[in-house]
């Protein structure tokens, strides 16, 4: 029996692009398949996570990820929208979370402690594997960051962005505007060990465990209640201030 061989057509838009070879990007182009496929999965397929994908507009009309594709089909597919309202149409990607909080994998150690700097909530899966990186991400409603692709297709990932960016002091400014944090930032709140929200702990409390003259020059300290780590406005201190700055994210 011979095999009925299918052809649809598809153009992705904007930064979804990033995931395509240099031929398919910014190009109709043709796909062939057999068998039938939702479109979510066809799109995954072709190497663009469910996640970075807004709208899906198959001969004009807007459709959900469990479209089927069929011989002939012209499939259009966009990135997250910021100024457009598209609520007329099937928004395929779920409401923003309420409280921006993420959970980033095991390449991203540095990201996450920006983050944090900036007073983010922040989970750091250094031991975690790929499944219970979805798992947290579900359900604990975080965010999660990655540079891993396939990881991002996971089924259970609802809210999930591909970091582009290379270099680490990159990153950092990178999730500030896709995620339109600006406004939210809260420096030198957080540990930047374990992600708990700091105390403030008078001098005396801590004095034996600063350095040796440090309690002389510095009157104000903040603890991290789980590992008891003691921060204050010391050299470290100014250099964070000057990354954010150069950032956007201080005055």
């Amino acid at each position: 029996m011979p095999v009925l061989i299918k052809c649809a057509r598809f153009r992705f838009y904007a930064e979804l692009n990033d995931f395509l070879p240099a031929e398919r990007r910014m190009v109709a182009f043709a796909h062939i398949f057999v068998d039938a496929a939702p479109v979510k999965d066809m799109v995954e397929s072709l190497g663009v996570p469910h996640t970075e994908i807004d709208l899906i507009l198959v001969n004009g009309q807007s459709v959900d990820f469990s479209y089927i594709v069929r011989d002939g089909d012209r499939i259009s597919v966009y990135p997250v929208f910021e100024a457009l309202d598209i609520t007329p149409l099937i928004r395929l990607r779920p409401l923003p979370l309420r409280e921006p909080r993420f959970v980033l994998d095991t390449h991203l150690g540095r990201l996450a402690g920006y983050l944090r700097m900036a007073g983010f909530d922040t989970l750091y899966g250094k031991d975690c594997d790929d499944e219970e990186l979805a798992r947290i991400s579900r359900d604990a409603g975080r965010i999660l960051l990655t540079r891993d692709i396939g990881l991002l297709k996971r089924g259970m990932v609802t809210h999930g962005y591909y970091i582009r960016e290379t270099a680490v002091r990159r990153q950092f400014p990178e999730v500030i505007r896709r995620f339109d944090l600006s406004g939210a930032t809260r420096p030198f709140t957080r540990c930047l060990r374990c992600n708990a929200m700091l105390d403030a702990v008078a001098r005396a409390e801590i004095a034996a465990q600063l350095p040796p003259r440090t309690a002389e020059f510095y009157d104000e300290f903040r603890r991290c209640p789980e590992c008891r780590r003691v921060y204050w406005k010391g050299g470290h201190y100014r250099r964070m201030r000057e990354f954010l700055a150069s950032a956007g994210q201080l005055s």
